[in-house]
């Protein structure tokens, strides 16, 4: 052995034994992944396939990110979304360390017509973020924030969580739309629509990015703004992913104060009526930089109704805005607090009602006496589960944008109404999911639409009428960027060619 690979060798054998257990060389040193068989995996169609060792190790020779296929260690960790339900196994794991990992990864997806699973935060109500026996394209690598404070704007990658968004825009003091959990993915939240504390103030997250970078079905990168690929700029911002993986996103940003009034009251569920209806009134009102939410719980002890602000406006105004809502009912706890806007965004970060056993949502354009009466009667406390439905505020700077000027066409609606359900781990829960259900039927005929966001088991027919007038446009941006239809899990729009 020549000195110098003895000496190369004695060093790689010195750092492997420093290495915790469970820490791999691999990792460290960011080796590929050694592909000792063919691997079998599944077809968009659903059709099996077996793709041969050479052109799997060739792939994982491709990247500067890693492969992982079952039972390499991180595997299991890298296969799970938010939601324990959806336990799904991929076919192979391609986690992307840049944009030339996603375009080797979509076009050994395309050869053959794999199916593909797009993962950011892996919040997808629906799990579309995984599968079974396809191929999912892990970003979680691909994370980067880069503000200029003097342009206003920021250049997100396509893997970054809303938490990292906000944590570096606020430093300068500008602010934009991002959700309302910080460890939501930046690209599944704004490409559906981005609701969020802000929106009503800034517009949805969609309506603030002023281009993306993408690698379209056909492995090929482009820009998409105003001037470059507008079609195809008009069709993410509401499209989803349904013409590609988005690499990077051109956020526009807003100055804003860092602190902000976080109040939430709560009232007795005697008094749960009322108050409902003093919300309705209340929140249509608001002003832009007030951001009202609330809602109804039955809990194994009874009924309990909430009102919950975030005013961003100038904080000795703020009272203004406190005390109607005392004079609503009986003030049962009140949490009135002046908080550092980044830290109100990670308070919902294990409470989010979507993060439930069990969930519905649907777009209001009111809160109608019919509606909360609705609401009330059918709520039945039960010692063995928790059920709510709570209300996101949209209207203000949302509402003032045409329905046709994106994607997205629920520019009329003033609240997105979510219904969920907890029931004790372990238990299998039937009776519970069966309960939500027929509650269900009695406040969707009040609803008109639904967030795809929040989507969860709809049918092709209703997803195509989700897209309201919007939906032609949408087929004739999927027929050109993603015939073959390679990206279907997702709010779908299926090509017609």
């Amino acid at each position: 052995m020549n000195r110098r690979r003895f000496v190369q060798s004695g060093l790689a054998a010195a750092v492997v034994a420093s290495l915790p257990a469970k820490q791999s060389i691999a990792a460290l040193l960011n080796l590929t992944t050694e592909v000792s068989a063919d691997v079998p995996a599944i077809r968009g169609d659903g059709a099996q396939v077996i793709l041969k060792q050479s052109a799997v190790q060739d792939l994982s020779n491709s990247l500067r990110g890693q492969l992982l296929l079952r039972g390499d260690e991180g595997y299991d960790r890298h296969r799970r979304v938010l939601y324990p339900e959806y336990d799904k196994y991929p076919g192979l794991i391609v986690r992307c360390a840049g944009s030339a990992d996603v375009r080797n990864a979509i076009n050994f997806a395309r050869a053959d017509n794999l199916l593909v699973a797009v993962k950011c935060g892996g919040h997808g109500a629906a799990g579309m973020g995984t599968c079974d026996g396809g191929m999912m394209i892990d970003l979680s690598l691909l994370r980067n924030i880069r503000v200029d404070p003097i342009a206003r704007t920021a250049d997100v990658s396509g893997g970054s969580l809303l938490g990292h968004m906000d944590h570096d825009t606020m430093a300068y003091g500008l602010a934009t739309t991002a959700g309302t959990v910080s460890h939501t993915g930046v690209a599944g939240l704004t490409l559906g629509g981005g609701f969020g504390r802000l929106a009503r103030r800034f517009g949805l997250a969609l309506d603030n990015v002023l281009g993306v970078d993408i690698i379209t079905a056909d492995g090929e990168f482009r820009r998409a703004n105003k001037d470059e690929n507008p079609d195809l700029y008009w069709g993410v911002r509401g499209g989803g992913g349904n013409f590609g993986v988005v690499t990077s996103f051109k956020f526009r940003l807003h100055p804003m104060q860092r602190q902000v009034v976080r109040a939430r009251f709560t009232f007795p569920g005697s008094e749960a009526k009322s108050v409902l209806n003093f919300f309705a009134e209340y929140s249509e009102n608001a002003p832009d930089n007030l951001y009202v939410s609330g809602g109804i719980a039955a809990r194994p002890n009874g009924l309990g109704v909430a009102i919950s602000i975030i005013y961003s406006g100038p904080l000795d105004k703020a009272e203004d805005f406190l005390a109607p809502i005392r004079k609503a009912g009986t003030v049962a706890a009140e949490d009135v607090r002046t908080l550092d806007y980044v830290f109100v965004q990670k308070m919902g970060d294990n409470t989010d009602i979507r993060s439930v056993a069990a969930s519905k949502s649907g777009f209001i354009e009111a809160l109608t006496p019919q509606l909360v009466d609705a609401l009330i009667g059918g709520m039945e406390p039960h010692p063995d589960r928790s059920h709510s439905v709570a209300f996101q505020q949209s209207g203000g700077a949302i509402g003032r944008v045409a329905a046709d000027a994106t994607a997205f066409p629920h520019r009329d609606s003033k609240s997105n109404m979510l219904c969920g359900v907890r029931w004790p781990f372990g238990e299998e829960g039937g009776e519970h999911r069966a309960y939500v259900e027929e509650y269900w039927k009695n406040i969707e005929p009040h609803t008109m639409g639904f967030y795809t966001n929040d989507m969860l088991k709809e049918s092709q027919g209703t997803v195509n009428l989700n897209y309201l007038g919007n939906y032609r446009r949408l087929v004739e941006i999927k027929n050109k960027y993603d015939p073959s239809n390679l990206f279907r899990r997702n709010a779908n729009v299926p090509p017609s060619v």
